[in-house]
């Protein structure tokens, strides 16, 4: 049979990718065409966009780029048709890819929606447009489940959480050797910098998580460098003393790290999984933050506090995020009572998220499904 993906950022792709992998599986005659990344086309899926051409944050760099996602949209369109899949499957990445999945329940294409979009934190009558155009949809989080069916009616799967598989399949890296790759000091511990994937979003955060760097003399901190992006790119933050730079290796760092300062997104969760303390950072434009104020309805940001109904980890916003704060919060995560009860929050949360096998479970239903569809 044949399968379109479609994923438009780095979590996407890893997540892409190992669906993928459980596709071919259960398929092994699986033809697969996507819009993903490297680790989608290594997976074996044929690449027909890259997801660095659709990353774009925030709402005025979204609208200053329209011209561009309309052209996206139409190609993507276009490449549907030609390809003739048994199934459009979609990863998050909701703005896109709900205007594809209409055009193409219209067109009479069967869709699946593997990761949700974030309907329960903003702009929640999209739930209409996902009832109307998608056949199928397969939930990651413990709590969208409960919210799609009891709130609005909508049957959804819960096949737990990718991200416990692809830590899992993780090889096992010592901090010693980590740091002796790459030119670490070895007697010092790593606190990590997550700044995100996109170029807009590591420019803001990236210069404030290392305006702590001269409080911690005796830490090195290590940016994770996201693939999307060329190392000439992160070379103006790297003036710092004490400031390293990892490139395509966000999971070996976390394995080592002893904190870490992420920006808000999937890698609070990965770094929870990781059970490395963290502060929750985000910092937008300011119109940017002025919309999503207005129209996102949650109390938390990070997913591991989302997901504990509870501030497990600190999340420092907008006009929060100031180097006294951030410096404030890393002190407290570094040793002592706070730093315990986050490691001790993390146990319960991997429990909350389910056991191992999202990937496989997904890819069963919706290889299933096709099959009876079919006959």
């Amino acid at each position: 049979m044949k399968y379109y993906i479609i994923a438009g950022e780095a979590s996407g792709d890893l997540h892409g990718s190992n669906l993928i992998k459980a596709l071919r599986t259960e398929d092994t005659k699986a033809v697969i065409r996507c819009w993903g990344g490297d680790l989608m086309e290594k997976a074996g899926g044929t690449l027909a966009m890259h997801y660095k051409e659709l990353a774009f944050m925030g709402f005025s760099e979204v609208i200053g780029n329209l011209r561009k996602i309309f052209k996206n949209i139409s190609y993507c369109k276009e490449d549907i048709a030609n390809f003739q899949p048994d199934v459009v499957i979609f990863i998050d990445f909701s703005g896109f890819n709900l205007r594809i999945a209409s055009w193409a329940k219209q067109h009479g294409y069967r869709t699946n929606y593997y990761i949700s979009p974030q309907v329960w934190a903003s702009r929640a009558g999209r739930i209409q447009k996902i009832k109307a155009s998608i056949d199928a949809m397969y939930v990651i989080l413990p709590f969208e489940k409960q919210f799609y069916e009891e709130k609005y009616n909508y049957p959804v799967h819960f096949v737990g959480h990718p991200l416990l598989d692809a830590i899992d399949s993780q090889p096992d890296l010592e901090a010693e050797e980590f740091k002796k790759e790459h030119q670490l000091d070895p007697k010092k511990k790593i606190i990590a910098l997550l700044p995100g994937s996109r170029k807009q979003e590591v420019e803001k955060m990236l210069s404030i998580m290392l305006s702590v760097g001269p409080a911690f003399p005796e830490y090195q901190f290590v940016i994770a460098g996201a693939p999307s992006l060329e190392g000439t790119f992160y070379k103006p933050f790297l003036k710092y003393a004490q400031v390293h730079y990892v490139t395509n290796q966000t999971y070996a760092l976390l394995r080592c790290a002893y904190a870490a300062l992420v920006t808000s997104g999937t890698a609070t969760l990965e770094t929870a999984l990781f059970k490395v303390p963290q502060v929750v950072c985000y910092k937008g434009s300011w119109v940017s933050y002025q919309i999503a104020k207005r129209i996102i309805t949650l109390k938390y940001i990070s997913l591991v506090n989302l997901i504990m109904d509870k501030e497990v980890v600190k999340e420092l916003i907008q006009n929060n995020l100031t180097t006294a704060a951030l410096t404030k919060e890393l002190k407290q995560i570094l040793s002592g009572p706070k730093r315990d009860a986050i490691l001790k929050d993390y146990d319960i949360l991997e429990k909350k998220l389910g056991g191992p096998g999202a990937s496989e479970n997904a890819a069963k239903k919706i290889v299933a499904s096709l099959k009876v569809t079919t006959q």
